[in-house]
């Protein structure tokens, strides 16, 4: 990677006045953006691999028609109902969405996908970010449509992959258990070899939408094994013999989370994904592209609170004038503004790192899974506090998106986790983290 930055509105000359104003002004104008902070490296141009800053005209246009399709079909009454329901799932938008491409986003077009890069399906995630997506998009199309798609699965694993572009296949990752630890001697599951295939013994948590999915992912390590080695993922089907799935009460309610428990569930050999042994090097790879589309989905969400805060300063009056005519809120919604635009632009540059293969992804989605977790949060909280009372009502929205910002902060490692990851990937003594 070359040329690096962030990408900043010409904001300087716009906070001399009303810090409000400015900040609308400039989300008119965010398709301007042009490199001004030298947050990273000073730029520079390699010969080879370098960063294009600007989206291309295809991407813009995914952008604008993801973002008014799910004003229009996702709005926060579907939301609401979804969270109210065990499986958070709306079968009609989920068709909507198959016909418009995005659930086969990065499936290869051989397998009935649009074959497109990370940076289309960052773009996307940053819509759904905005009005709190509910429903196993993440879980099927990021996650296990990534591990179904990669480089040696099986046929049987591939055989899924145009049901999943279709619509008509759902399926999850289940990767953690009680520790909650996201290391390869965590996953205490195993399989040991039987007639006809593989049995499965072991328990699972936090799987996402796993109540609805008509197959789960399963990480599990081989008898005697320990460490990285020994570990392999396995296709196990909804209804399989020993499986028994527990919906867990959880804190965001938008994504639906379950215990997955397998009690001798047998599958064939022919469903295990990947080769024999790959089942670690696969999940480093999954864990990267969950990171930066976290990152980029927590990126539409503090934008949405920001949009949200500055819409409610103008009209809310206090003493007799709007609350953004005040100084302490205009620094709020200003530090709000640096906390957006400087996520943004660590979670494209992930997402173009591993769109574009480059070295840097691991590091790159991390840092940006570290700062954009902890961004969202801190926006949500602020956002909160500038809607005042209201804020902490049920009745509003703005807790929705402050759990939606909790959930995702310690999804794939929170933001001590990943910086440790990143100081054990940059310091040379230390060598190369877990991820």
């Amino acid at each position: 990677m070359g040329v690096r930055g962030v990408l900043f509105p010409h904001q300087a000359e716009r906070f001399g006045g009303n810090a409000v104003e400015a900040l609308t002004k400039t989300s008119e104008t965010s398709k301007n953006w042009r490199l001004t902070g030298p947050i990273f490296a000073a730029p520079r141009k390699p010969a080879g691999d370098y960063m294009d800053f600007g989206f291309n005209q295809d991407q813009e246009l995914l952008r604008d028609s993801a973002r008014a399709f799910l004003e229009k079909e996702c709005p926060m009454t579907l939301v609401r109902r979804l969270m109210n329901e065990e499986e958070g799932h709306a079968p009609d938008l989920w068709r909507q969405m198959a016909a418009l491409g995005w659930l086969g986003m990065t499936i290869p077009e051989e397998d009935g996908g649009l074959g497109l890069g990370f940076v289309e399906m960052a773009l996307l995630l940053e819509e759904m970010g905005r009005v709190v997506f509910p429903g196993p998009f993440f879980s099927t199309c990021v996650c296990a449509a990534s591990l179904l798609s990669g480089q040696g699965t099986g046929a049987a694993a591939r055989s899924l992959l145009p049901g999943i572009a279709a619509g008509e296949v759902r399926a999850t990752i289940a990767w953690l258990e009680s520790s909650g630890q996201l290391g390869p001697e965590a996953i205490q599951a195993q399989w040991r070899p039987v007639a006809g295939g593989i049995e499965l013994q072991g328990t699972k948590v936090f799987v996402p939408d796993a109540i609805g999915a008509d197959w789960i992912i399963v990480a599990a390590r081989a008898p005697e094994s320990a460490g990285e080695s020994g570990i392999d993922l396995f296709l196990v089907p909804r209804g399989a013999a020993g499986l028994t799935l527990t919906a867990l009460k959880t804190l965001d309610q938008t994504r639906k989370q379950a215990e997955v428990r397998l009690e001798g569930v047998r599958v064939p050999l022919s469903d295990r994904v990947g080769a024999e042994g790959s089942g670690w090097g696969q999940l480093e790879r999954l864990a990267d592209q969950a990171r930066a589309g976290l990152a980029a989905e927590s990126c539409g969400g503090a934008s949405r609170i920001l949009e949200m805060s500055v819409d409610y300063a103008k009209v809310r009056e206090q003493f007799g004038k709007p609350i953004g005519s005040f100084q302490a809120i205009q620094h709020k919604c200003a530090d709000m503004m640096v906390k957006v635009e400087s996520g943004r632009s660590a979670a494209w540059y992930a997402a173009w790192a591993i769109a574009s293969g480059s070295s840097e992804a691991h590091l790159a989605s991390a840092m940006a899974k570290a700062y954009c977790s902890d961004a969202f949060r801190e926006v949500a909280g602020e956002g909160i506090q500038i809607h005042g009372g209201i804020g902490f009502t049920w009745e509003h929205d703005m807790h929705i998106y402050f759990k939606r910002a909790k959930s995702s902060e310690v999804a794939f490692g929170d933001s001590v986790w990943n910086r440790e990851a990143i100081a054990q990937e940059i310091l040379p003594e230390n060598g190369r983290g877990e991820f």
